[in-house]
């Protein structure tokens, strides 16, 4: 057969062979950089990106899904709108490009939650504006979304912005409960009446541990999260890597 006919043929049929598990392999591509977000690449467990929200914030489960909720929504929309016109901006000034569409986002957020949600906007205070200056928004629009096409920046996104939301939570959760010994707090101003049945005494406030909630018991708080997510990343690799050695066979 000629290389003409073979041509045809290819052309004749529905894909090549090479391109038919090529949407598979893209998807498979997305989803593993989605779950690089949410574990090994965890931008506060791994980069320790954001500390300054992440430390100061975290003083209860409330405070921190309302920081978390509002910086997954601007990095995915961010990420969204900048790998959308990605080609439009010029590389000298696209750091300034992306600042102001972080910013518009940002503001737009922040008008938001100080209209239907005021307790939480005290709570948050100034650091619900920082969001501008989170190294993990910026970071994913320069190193991902502005180099990558819509989809698979979403999923890089949502990965890393539901990562940092994980990480907000679990720190909030454990400083609130070893500080004021209660759990989800005042979650009645961000989920109404809903919020009301959530509200919890954990422990006695004889018990608690008032350094929990000051910044020194965020920083051990914060080592230890690390220290326990490098302590199991560890023991997996060693139980994989010890599956492959050879037993020795005692005589």
């Amino acid at each position: 057969m000629s290389e003409t006919n073979k041509e045809i043929k290819y052309t004749e049929g529905t894909k090549k062979p090479c391109d038919m598990n090529k949407n598979g392999n893209d998807f498979k591509s997305m989803l593993k950089d989605f779950f690089k977000g949410l574990w090994s690449n965890n931008p506060g467990l791994c980069q320790l990106l954001g500390l300054c929200p992440l430390l100061a914030v975290t003083t209860s489960a409330c405070s921190a899904i309302g920081l978390g909720i509002a910086t997954l929504l601007v990095l995915t929309l961010s990420s969204l709108i900048i790998s959308a016109i990605r080609k439009l901006i010029f590389k000298e000034i696209r750091i300034p490009v992306y600042v102001l569409f972080i910013a518009t986002l940002v503001t737009a957020v922040k008008f938001y939650v100080e209209a239907y949600f005021p307790e939480l906007y005290a709570q948050l205070g100034i650091y619900l504006a920082l969001i501008v200056t989170n190294c993990i928004i910026m970071g994913r629009a320069e190193a991902y979304a502005g180099k990558n096409s819509i989809l698979p920046s979403l999923f890089d996104a949502l990965g890393n912005g539901i990562g940092f939301f994980i990480v907000l939570f679990v720190l909030g959760a454990i400083r609130e409960i070893l500080g004021q010994g209660t759990l989800f707090a005042g979650a009645y101003y961000l989920f109404g009446d809903f919020g009301k049945s959530l509200e919890c005494t954990v422990i006695s406030a004889d018990y608690t541990l008032m350094v929990a909630i000051l910044p020194p018991g965020g920083f051990f708080i914060m080592a230890f999260l690390v220290a326990l997510k490098n302590y199991i990343q560890d023991f997996k690799r060693n139980k994989y890597e010890n599956s492959f050695k050879i037993k020795s066979i005692q005589n």
